[in-house]
């Protein structure tokens, strides 16, 4: 197998995560909109929370780009 064929499937593999935080940040929403349906009154609270959570949760996915793209250029 040649060296560039390698750093695509390398580079392709890494972005796997990707799958994982995409469903991450659905349950977050569908909780965060389920939260703030029963209880309207508490979505000030909530917001920090959720900003935070998918800050969080969408830095991972950053963080796998930046892989992918680290194997693939070098």
């Amino acid at each position: 197998m040649e060296l560039e064929a390698a750093k695509l499937i390398a580079a392709a593999l890494a972005l796997f995560p990707i799958l994982g935080v995409g469903i991450g940040l659905g349950n977050i929403f569908a909780s965060y909109n389920d939260a703030v349906g029963r209880n309207p009154t508490a979505s000030e609270t909530l917001d920090k929370k959720f900003f935070l959570t998918f800050a969080l949760t969408e830095a991972l996915a950053i963080f796998a780009l930046v892989i992918s793209l680290i194997i693939l250029f070098s």
